[in-house]
């Protein structure tokens, strides 16, 4: 369940991954499977090549972006999800979602 984000917020994503656009949301996030996770970054884009050599320029399996039209996107969690943000300069989306906080989300 997704929570923490406005209508607005989630539309604006939607547009920037629907043009294309590497499109980065984060939202405070709780499933059982992941204990102790309380957020998570989607970053989608329509683009599937693109956001296929962002995961393998980043690091990231490809094999885990979840193919879903017309939002594919990849779910960011834990310390590469910290990491990442920190690369592409989201510190609103950390101070936001107090993810640097004793280096943990």
């Amino acid at each position: 369940m997704a929570f923490g984000i406005t209508r607005d917020e989630l539309n604006r994503w939607k547009q920037a991954v629907s043009q294309g656009e590497l499109a980065f949301l984060t939202h405070y996030w709780l499933d059982p499977r992941f204990p102790g996770i309380k957020t998570v970054t989607k970053v989608g884009c329509a683009n599937y090549s693109l956001l296929t050599d962002w995961c393998l320029t980043n690091g990231l399996d490809p094999a885990y972006i979840h193919n879903r039209a017309p939002f594919p996107h990849f779910d960011l969690l834990g310390e590469k999800q910290i990491q990442i943000l920190q690369k592409e300069g989201l510190w609103d989306h950390l101070e936001r979602f107090r993810m640097l906080e004793n280096g943990r989300d």
